[in-house]
């Protein structure tokens, strides 16, 4: 893993009638990631706007594995499991930055899409590579 996608703190009114952050934070914080994680992809804001191009969620699944509660600091790293010639897949881990202990695991499958035509389209050859270096294991499919 690297650097953080991701920081910030459990605010009391994230949290649910139990005390723990309720999961809609969960899922904002991890979207919040993955625009971190893109941009070092070189999918970034003003590239996604001068190119056409966006990207769309198609697949999530989120583990939890301890709460969070009011107070805590959060820290998200972030890490491609594959590339593929439209879409990439990858992994967000969510720690507790005073602990270390994992709270959240989330991955995702996103697509490159073409905004206008509304499609699928192929990552440009610069952003391929950019993500290639940040692959967990070099692998292409």
């Amino acid at each position: 893993m690297q650097e953080a996608t991701y920081r910030g703190t459990v605010y009391p009114w994230q949290c649910d009638h139990v005390g723990h952050m309720n999961i809609m934070w969960y899922v904002g914080k991890f979207d919040e990631a993955n625009w971190n994680l893109f941009a070092r992809l070189g999918l970034t804001p003003s590239y996604l706007r001068s190119s056409g191009r966006g990207m769309a969620a198609v697949q999530q699944n989120i583990t939890y594995k301890r709460e969070l509660l009011a107070g805590d600091i959060i820290a998200i790293r972030s890490i491609v499991l594959e590339l593929r010639e439209k879409s990439i897949r990858f992994r967000h881990e969510m720690s507790n930055a005073e602990t270390g202990e994992i709270a959240a695991t989330c991955e995702i499958t996103a697509v490159h899409m073409d905004r206008a035509a509304r499609k699928s389209t192929p990552f440009e050859a610069v952003i391929r590579e950019t993500a290639m270096r940040h692959l967990a294991e070099p692998v292409m499919a």
